[in-house]
C-alpha cells in the first residue's frame, strides 16, 4: 500500500478526524475570524490551516457581506444545492498558499509537477471546461478571482491563458475526496461470496438506493471535498486498473492499494473512470477521458475492442438527454465534478 505525497484539499466540512490522529476527538470551534461554519478536529489542525492558508483567506467581520470579493466568487460557483465550492476554492487556496509560504518559488515550482495544459495539440483534443459553450462562465470567473485573489508574485495565474491553465490543472487533477460509510459498506457487500439470486438481488437494491439518494444529493454523495496528491496525480490511466485510491482512515490521507500482484518494474495504474463507467463501451470511456484528461486510452483492454464499433452507451445517452436541459452554469459545474 502506498500513501500518497499530500498537497492540500479543501473539505465541504472540516470537522473530521485528524491525519495524526486516527481516533475521533471533539472538534474545535474556530477563533473569531474562522468562518462559523468551519470547525476543526484538534487545535493543531486548526492553527496548521492558518499558518498554511487561512491569513490570505480570511473574511473576518466580511463573512457574510455577498459583496466582498470572495464571497462573489463562491457565489458565481455555486450553481445549484447542494453548494459544492471545492473546485474554485482548491485554486483560491494555491494562490493563498503561495501568499502565505516563506518559500514562494518552491511552493510554485511544487505546482508545475502536475499537468496543467488546455488542450493536446497532437490529438487535436481540448478539454472540454474550456470550450465556447462555458467561455462566458470563465470570463466572469477570471475576472472575479483576479479581483478576490490577485498577487504580483503570481501574475502568470491571473492572466486569461494562465487562468485557463489552472482551471485545467484543477479540473485534470483534483481527486474527490470520499469517505462515505455507505460506499464502505457498498465495498463490504461486494467482497460477499453470495449465491447468484441473492447477489442479483442485492445489486439491485444497492442500484436502487444510490438513484434515490442522488435525487437529493446530486452527484456529490461520497465526496467531501477535493485535493490535490502528486504520486497520485502521476499514476497513468487503465480501464482495467492494477490499484485504486481509497481513504479509509476517514480523513484526507489517500491509500493507493493494489487490486491484484503488482510485479516488481510493472506500472501502477489507476482508472480515472468510476466503475460504472468503466463498464461502458470503449467509445463512451475514450469520449470522457479525451474531454476531460485530453488523451486517447490504448490500455490493454482498450486494444481489445479497437474492432467494435463507435458504440454510444445507453447510459451516456440518458446523461446527454438530461444535460440538454441544463444552463451553461449548470453544466459546467456538473462536468467539474463528472470524474
Amino acid at each position: 500500500m502506498l500513501k500518497s505525497d499530500f498537497i492540500f484539499s479543501v473539505p465541504k466540512c472540516m470537522a473530521s478526524i485528524c491525519q495524526v490522529r486516527k481516533e475521533p476527538s471533539r472538534p474545535v470551534r474556530k477563533r473569531s475570524c474562522l468562518p462559523k461554519r468551519v470547525m476543526y478536529c484538534s487545535s493543531e489542525c486548526r492553527q496548521a490551516a492558518a499558518d498554511q492558508y487561512h491569513r490570505a483567506l480570511c473574511l473576518g467581520p466580511s463573512e457574510d457581506d455577498p459583496d466582498h470579493p470572495i464571497n462573489k466568487l463562491k457565489d458565481a460557483w455555486n450553481m445549484h444545492y447542494p453548494p459544492e465550492t471545492s473546485s474554485i476554492m482548491l485554486m483560491a487556496k494555491m494562490v493563498a498558499m503561495v501568499k502565505q509560504a516563506k518559500d514562494k518559488a518552491h511552493l510554485q515550482k511544487l505546482f508545475t509537477h502536475f499537468c496543467s495544459r488546455t488542450a493536446n495539440e497532437e490529438e487535436e483534443i481540448a478539454h472540454k471546461l474550456l470550450g465556447e459553450q462555458f467561455r462566458g462562465q470563465l470570463a466572469l470567473l477570471h475576472s472575479l478571482f483576479r479581483e478576490a485573489l490577485y498577487d504580483d508574485h503570481l501574475s502568470r495565474w491571473f492572466v486569461p491563458e494562465g487562468f485557463r491553465s489552472l482551471f485545467a490543472l484543477v479540473g485534470t487533477n483534483g481527486q474527490g475526496i470520499g469517505t462515505s460509510s455507505l460506499s464502505q459498506w457498498v465495498h463490504a457487500c461486494d467482497a460477499l461470496e453470495l449465491p447468484a439470486q441473492q447477489r442479483e438481488h442485492l445489486d439491485s437494491f444497492i442500484d436502487q438506493l444510490y438513484k434515490d439518494i442522488e435525487k437529493e444529493t446530486g452527484d456529490f454523495l461520497n465526496c467531501e471535498g477535493s485535493g490535490l496528491f502528486l504520486l497520485q496525480s502521476s499514476c497513468n490511466h487503465s480501464c482495467i486498473p492494477n490499484a485504486e485510491a481509497s481513504f479509509p482512515d476517514n480523513n484526507f490521507l489517500l491509500h493507493l492499494s493494489a487490486l491484484c500482484d503488482i510485479n516488481q518494474g510493472e506500472e501502477i495504474c489507476i482508472s480515472y473512470l468510476d466503475c460504472c463507467q468503466r463498464d461502458r463501451s470503449r467509445h463512451s470511456r475514450h469520449k470522457i477521458l479525451r474531454e476531460n484528461y485530453l488523451f486517447v486510452c490504448s490500455c490493454p483492454k482498450c486494444v481489445s475492442q479497437m474492432d467494435e464499433l463507435d458504440v454510444t452507451s445507453e447510459e451516456e445517452e440518458e446523461e446527454e438527454g438530461v444535460a440538454e436541459g441544463e444552463t451553461e452554469g449548470d453544466e459546467m459545474e456538473d462536468e467539474m465534478t463528472d470524474v
